[in-house]
């Protein structure tokens, strides 16, 4: 009796996808230094303010962004995004313009804007939004220190 032999076609009806949405997150890390300062106000209310964050030497931080993406996966690949495409959208967008600068002053997409992790997850966004594609951008969440993060999820529905 002849073996039967596995088909070589290629075909779907092996293929069961599944329904439902799904959240991908990437974290990626970039060191930086900045000073919280609001140049409208004077260096009283500056210091009232910001404290410590408005040393005129700066500090710095270790940062870990978070980026999640949702949506259902692709029924061929199983993907909500491929994650080493996410890698390369967040290294080009955030790691590789943040990475061991000055966010005040070496950051051009951060230009006039007090960079607290509040503003940064928001401009955060706007860098990364245009470029995904396969998914929907449903979070950036920033951690300043291991207890102090913001998250921004997009903007409100008008």
């Amino acid at each position: 009796m002849a073996r039967s032999r596995p088909s070589s076609r290629s075909s779907t009806e092996s293929i069961r996808p599944l329904q439902g949405t799904v959240y991908v997150t990437r974290q990626v890390h970039f060191n930086a230094a900045h000073r919280l300062n609001n140049p409208t106000k004077d260096a009283r209310w500056n210091e009232e303010k910001f404290g410590l964050c408005n040393n005129e030497g700066w500090h710095g931080h270790n940062y870990v962004l978070e980026v999640t993406v949702c949506g259902q996966p692709d029924p061929e690949t199983g993907y909500v995004i491929d994650l080493g495409v996410l890698r390369t959208i967040l290294e080009k967008t955030i790691v590789g313009p943040c990475d061991h600068r000055n966010l005040n002053t070496q950051v051009p997409f951060l230009k006039r804007i007090i960079p607290s992790t509040e503003n940064l997850v928001i401009a955060f966004w706007n860098q990364i939004e245009p470029e995904i594609v396969g998914g929907r951008l449903h979070a950036v969440r920033l951690f300043e220190t291991p207890r102090n993060f913001a998250e921004y999820r997009g903007p409100e529905p008008r």
